[in-house]
């Protein structure tokens, strides 16, 4: 077994050894500019162009439709704010109360920022981290211009009915954004089938290095750069492209294509023996997050009457690395917005750990836990006065 046991995918993933291998190139042999006019550069950019069909290929969109960014947080700024600049006069935002603080803390920052000028409608869910699509119906107004819902969430894994949602804001011509870092790659998509404008993705969530991403931007959509500079992305976007990690990022989304089925329902079988041990090994624990509607790959997990930060120390004292559901990490005492928002109770909240698989983790890899969290646990409640205060019968 491995010096390291990562079940912390969501955070970010290894780069795969095919992708490693096809970027290489790129930072010593291949090292022209792409936007060149000399052949020795002109051939970058038509790996580049290769790169660009092979993700187009995993989202079910024309390789036009892409534009390359620095990651995640960036396009969903730029999908954003564009939309807001290409409705002057509309200051009404619809989003959720689990989104990820790239959207979250834009959406609240914007409204902040600007005396109030804009609103912000965010989207309860429900206890299974699930929304009312009643409620979304009924959130939209006369000046709204944008919906930006994510497609799987980042704690839970809980899937969202993105396509369903946008195909409603469509019907009320406003525009709609969703955040799919965590969805590409494990989902199947097809945009071009779709009423979604904008997506964004991230590389390092599907086996890609950091400091790569995508804004899919529907044609059409009215866009306005956030990036100003040269003519690079076709003017969408300024600034000399991530050479090396396009073209990793391309294929990672190829290897991604042609393995999610069989990979998919291989992590799926780990993360439910995971689950299933876990919550029958130990007491008062439970799943957070619908059962079945969520990415193959992610557990969460609550013990209550424990801190997350204690367990995660502890696990990683045995080299597993996992994170934790609220937010004592960073030195709050308040538990993560998701968990707040569906309502999980405050003694089981504070003890919620996410564990995100990937394809490289093994069976071995799954019972190492199984054998050690429990005890882990046990341990943890037998120094905490709130498990010897618990009501009686708990």
């Amino acid at each position: 077994m491995s010096a390291v046991i990562y079940l912390d995918n969501n955070a970010t993933t290894r780069v795969a050894p095919e992708v490693v291998e096809v970027m290489l190139p790129y930072f010593s042999e291949l090292y022209g500019n792409p936007s060149s006019m000399h052949t020795f550069g002109g051939q970058v950019g038509e790996a580049i162009v290769r790169a660009r069909t092979r993700i187009a290929g995993l989202l079910g969109a024309d390789p036009e439709e892409l534009i390359f960014t620095s990651c995640g947080t960036e396009s969903d700024s730029t999908a954003l704010l564009s939309a807001i600049r290409a409705n002057p006069g509309k200051r009404h935002l619809i989003t959720t109360r689990v989104e990820h603080p790239a959207v979250k803390n834009l959406a609240e920052n914007l409204q902040a920022f600007t005396g109030h000028k804009y609103r912000v409608t965010q989207l309860g869910v429900d206890g299974d981290g699930q929304l009312d699509l009643a409620e979304y119906e009924r959130a939209f107004a006369e000046d709204t211009a944008l919906v930006s819902v994510m497609w799987a969430n980042n704690e839970t894994g809980v899937l969202f009915p993105v396509l369903e949602m946008a195909e409603i804001a469509r019907s009320r011509g406003v525009l709609f954004h969703t955040d799919a870092v965590q969805a590409v790659g494990k989902v199947p998509m097809n945009l071009q089938a779709s009423a979604i404008d904008f997506l964004a993705m991230s590389g390092h969530k599907l086996h890609a290095p950091k400091g790569v991403g995508v804004l899919y931007v529907k044609k059409g959509t009215p866009f306005t750069p956030f990036l100003i500079g040269g003519h690079q992305e076709k003017g969408r976007r300024g600034g000399t492209e991530n050479t090396a990690a396009v073209i990793g990022l391309g294929k990672a989304c190829e290897l991604a294509a042609a393995r999610m089925t069989v990979e998919n329902a291989r992590v799926r079988l780990l993360r439910d023996k995971l689950e299933q041990g876990l919550l029958a090994a130990i007491p008062n624990s439970l799943r957070n997050g619908h059962p079945a509607n969520r990415l193959p790959n992610t557990s969460n997990i609550s013990f209550e009457y424990v801190e997350g930060e204690a367990i995660l120390l502890h696990l990683n004292a045995l080299g597993v690395c996992a994170s934790s559901g609220s937010a004592c990490t960073s030195g709050s005492l308040e538990p993560s917005h998701v968990m707040r928002a569906m309502g999980v109770p405050f003694t089981a909240a504070h003890g919620s750990i996410r564990f995100s698989l990937s394809s490289y983790n093994t069976e071995d890899e799954i019972d190492f836990v199984l054998a050690h969290l429990p005890p882990i646990i046990e341990k943890l409640r037998g120094m905490s006065p709130f498990w010897h205060n618990r009501p009686q019968g708990v």
